[in-house]
């Protein structure tokens, strides 16, 4: 089989994990090829993400690599068991760019979400004629049937919150974001009305920072931590203009951490921050 031409970000991220751990084992990629009879541009291949690799190989690299915890293996081989088509997003391969299938993919199995936003609604939050308006204001223009097939899949996102045991979010969203009039005041007042009605979900926990606050002022990037099976497989995206950043190295995931914590503390309650979208959205 052909190596991969655009492997996912899980795909990727198996690959990174594989050879995080030969690395830390102080192991060459040689020795690594010759225990599963393979070689060493194949396990290039692997660790980039190209080409797949079975449970079995992965439990016996895992051996070589003195790796003792069987959580984080098994989610590997969680990983190595996924196949093309198997999940809702596969129907969007080829219409709507791999990013787009990276983001569902990410929010479908992290066991918990954390996000800041700066100046949007979080895409598993908004209403479909919010989102539709923000795709209509992309330039250069986008095609009717893009602006269609990219808020039908953003809608789809939210069917994590349908499961019986949803992944908890903690979103915190910056006044900014709330007083933007995307689509206009009446679009703008129904996804007010849609952040406060999911709030009182369980699994959702949704704070504001206001403009009045003087203690937080890192507000110019959208972060999404997704947490993993085990903590190493934390993962943070950045959502830019040019496009969306995967990182997952330690000492990013504690920066993260750290940005986030500092922005709860800096945010309103739940209950301040619902008394606050309420009257955001009576000034509509």
């Amino acid at each position: 089989m052909p190596p991969r031409d655009n492997p996912t970000a899980r795909q990727t991220r198996l690959g990174t994990e594989l050879r995080k751990m030969r690395d830390l084992a102080g192991k060459t990629a040689r020795e690594a090829a010759g225990l599963i009879s393979t070689d060493q541009a194949k396990i290039s291949h692997i660790e980039a993400g190209r080409i797949g690799i079975s449970e079995d190989r992965i439990k016996r690299l895992a051996v070589l690599y003195a790796c003792t915890d069987a959580v984080l293996v098994e989610a590997l081989c969680a990983i190595a068991r996924e196949h093309r088509g198997q999940h809702w997003w596969d129907e969007y391969r080829g219409i709507l760019a791999p990013a787009f299938l990276d983001i569902a993919e990410l929010e479908h199995h992290a066991s918990s979400l954390r996000c800041l936003q700066p100046v949007t609604i979080p895409g598993v939050l908004q209403t479909e004629t919010y989102a539709r308006a923000l795709f209509a204001g992309v330039l250069p223009k986008l095609p009717a049937d893009e602006i269609d097939a990219r808020t039908e899949h953003r809608m789809r996102r939210q069917a994590i919150f349908n499961r019986e045991t949803p992944p908890p979010l903690q979103t915190i969203v910056h006044e900014a974001a709330l007083r933007m009039r995307i689509g206009g005041r009446k679009v703008a007042k129904e996804q007010l009305e849609r952040l406060l009605e999911v709030s009182h979900r369980p699994e959702i926990t949704l704070r504001v920072i206001p403009f009045s606050s003087d203690d937080f002022v890192e507000v110019t990037q959208t972060v999404l931590y997704a947490d993993g099976p085990v903590p190493p497989l934390g993962t943070i995206h950045l959502d830019t203009p040019f496009g969306g950043r995967y990182l997952d190295a330690t000492a990013d995931l504690d920066r993260y951490r750290l940005l986030l914590d500092s922005a709860e503390r800096t945010s309103l309650s739940p209950d301040d921050s619902r008394s606050f979208i309420h009257h955001i959205a009576r000034e509509l």
